[in-house]
Order: C-alpha cells, then sequence, then structure tokens
C-alpha cells in the first residue's frame, strides 16, 4: 500500500461508528455548554515543528511572550524530541530559559520518550507539565515514531512514573482517535482502553486528537458522552484539526457534551508530518471567538491574541490561515 494513499473508510451506514455503536437517539442527546473553559495553546510547539524553515530562538521567546500577554494560562512551549528528526525544536532548552512568563501561566512541553523526558530535566524548574502521546491505531504509530501502540504505551508508563516523581502533571494525548488515515475506522473501545492505561500510568488529563481532521460532530458528540462515561476522574481534551473546515463544529459538539477543555493552535499552525495534506490545528483566535461570541469565557482577550498571530505572520512572510485574521472580530455597533 502506497503511503500516501489512505485507507477507504467503512460504508456510510457504518462510518463513524465502529464495533461499539450506540443507538441513533444517542447521537440527539445535547446537554448546556460550559460557561467557561480552559484552552491549551500549542502553536510554540504544534505550529512551529511543521515549518519549512528553523524559526530564530528570539522570534519564538517574543511570540511565546505575546501569547501570554493575551491571557493564555496554558502554553505548549516546545518538545523534547530528536534534533536530527526534528531541528525546528532543537532549540528547547535556549527557548525555556530565555522566555519569560508571568506566574499563572502552566507551561507544557511535549515528551516523545523516556530520554526526552531526561533531557527536560535539565531544565526542570522551567516547566510544569509533560505531554506524552502515541496514536491509536498501529500504522500511524509506526509511520509516526517507529514503533507499536503496545511499546508507545509502556515507554510512556516509564516516562510518566518518573515525571510525576519530579512532581510534573502529565497529559497523554491519543492521535488519530476519531479516524485513521490508514485504518480507517478506529474502534471507539481500543482509543478508551489506551486513554485508560495513560490514566493508570499517572495522566490527570487525556487529549484525544483529529489529527488528519477525519473527525464530524455528530461522532465527536457522542464519542464525548461516552468518554465522560468511561474517564469520569480524569480531565478530557478535545484536540481539532480544521483539515476539511469542520474544526469549529467539531468543537460546537464537544461543548455539548460537557468537554470544557480544548487544544489549539494561533494562526491555525500546525499539522501532523504523515500523511500529506494533513493541515494545521484549528486557530486559536477562532475558537476564542465563537466562544465569546456564545457567552463563554475563556480569559483571553482577543485583541492580544490577534497580535500575536500577526507577528507570527511577519516572522514567517506569509499570510496565515485563521479566518479571524482576514475578518477581524464580530463588531455589533450600528453602522449609519
Amino acid at each position: 500500500m502506497s503511503e500516501d494513499r489512505p485507507v477507504q473508510g467503512a460504508p456510510p451506514e457504518a462510518r463513524d461508528r465502529g464495533a461499539d455503536t450506540r443507538s441513533a437517539p444517542d447521537l440527539q442527546v445535547r446537554g448546556e455548554p460550559p460557561s467557561r473553559v480552559r484552552i491549551r495553546e500549542v502553536g510554540p510547539r504544534d505550529g512551529f515543528q511543521n515549518e519549512p524553515e528553523v524559526i530564530a530562538t528570539a522570534d519564538k521567546v517574543r511570540l511565546i511572550e505575546l501569547l501570554a500577554k493575551s491571557g493564555l494560562r496554558r502554553i505548549e512551549v516546545t518538545s523534547f524530541v530528536r534534533s536530527d528528526l526534528i531541528p525546528q525544536l532543537s532549540d528547547a532548552e535556549q527557548v525555556l530559559a530565555a522566555v519569560s512568563l508571568p506566574p499563572s501561566v502552566s507551561v507544557s512541553v511535549l515528551i516523545p520518550n523516556e530520554r526526552g523526558l531526561e533531557r527536560a530535566l535539565r531544565v526542570r524548574d522551567r516547566f510544569h507539565e509533560i505531554n506524552g502521546f502515541l496514536s491509536a491505531s498501529e500504522t500511524h504509530n509506526l509511520r509516526n515514531v517507529g514503533r507499536s501502540v503496545d511499546d508507545s504505551l509502556s515507554g510512556l508508563e516509564r516516562t510518566f512514573g518518573r515525571a510525576l516523581d519530579e512532581r510534573l502533571r502529565c497529559e497523554g494525548v491519543v492521535s488519530v482517535a476519531f479516524g485513521c488515515p490508514y485504518e480507517g475506522q478506529v474502534p471507539r473501545s481500543r482509543v478508551f482502553e489506551i486513554a485508560a492505561r495513560l490514566a493508570a500510568a499517572g495522566a490527570a488529563e487525556v487529549a484525544f486528537g483529529d489529527t488528519t481532521g477525519m473527525a464530524n460532530p455528530l461522532q465527536v458528540r457522542e464519542f464525548f458522552v461516552a468518554a465522560r462515561e468511561s474517564l469520569p476522574e480524569v480531565e478530557l481534551t478535545a484536540h481539532f484539526h480544521n483539515t476539511r473546515g469542520q474544526g469549529l463544529a467539531n468543537v460546537l459538539a464537544a461543548l455539548e457534551a460537557g468537554i470544557s477543555s480544548f487544544e489549539s493552535s494561533f494562526g491555525e499552525l500546525g499539522g501532523c508530518p504523515v500523511p500529506r495534506g494533513a493541515t494545521g490545528n484549528i486557530a486559536t483566535e477562532d475558537l476564542v471567538s465563537m466562544l465569546h461570541e456564545m457567552g463563554i469565557a475563556t480569559g483571553v482577550e482577543l485583541g492580544a491574541l490577534l497580535d500575536a498571530s500577526r507577528a507570527a505572520q511577519k516572522v514567517l512572510g506569509r499570510p496565515l490561515r485563521s479566518h479571524l485574521l482576514a475578518a477581524g472580530p464580530v463588531d455589533w455597533r450600528p453602522r449609519r
């Protein structure tokens, strides 16, 4: 099978259900959205690592500090990955050493394995959380990190154990949780088994990623209703990509299922290195704008957030994809 040609999905009547489907009436259940949400900004890691060029350390630091000035209180600043594989993040230690953030900001770093944690612990005083990741499908995990899912889980269990000894908060990130471009359907039961194992290893939070933008709102709502039942003691976070333009619709579905924690990337930066065409995360400014228009608090000042995205455009020398950068915030003032 060609690496860039996705496996065809299930027949229409079976899509988005998997082996553990619920009855159709369950899809209609909608709850009241939360009054406030928590947002983790992942652009400085997820976004910068997907840029073709290496962004200067000083520019990264300036953009991260601009993000913090907007009121964002959770920022994934960098990742301790192999520099030969992702040179865009080879300056992780330098970024953490240089960036100046308010005490109210929880700084997280992505950790791929025990070796990455060992490297990160040399600057332990500069961050508060680690995010460990794996894929829900074997094929995507092998192509992304070169390991089986079980090997990745075993490694994360050891990594989380050491991180907890260092009094670090742990988040587990499950990629392709809503569908895999190579395997198609990923049974929901399998995703929850992986999440439960991450929680047992010490993850206080589990994020479910629509890594290549395959999810739809009905699927998302059903998924998170079941996830809350399956993982009642774990903070559940939604991580959507806008590959096929359904990112914010999926946010609404997650809100209706009671989810109040989201990850997003300013300017709609980011994506997935495998396969082709997996474009960026939902834009943080688009997310914040929609939530504010719905009366949901975020603690983020939208104008300051847009300043950060505009600054990123200048650094990268190209327009970014977020809608708000093009259209601006909603203005309800009457015109004469």
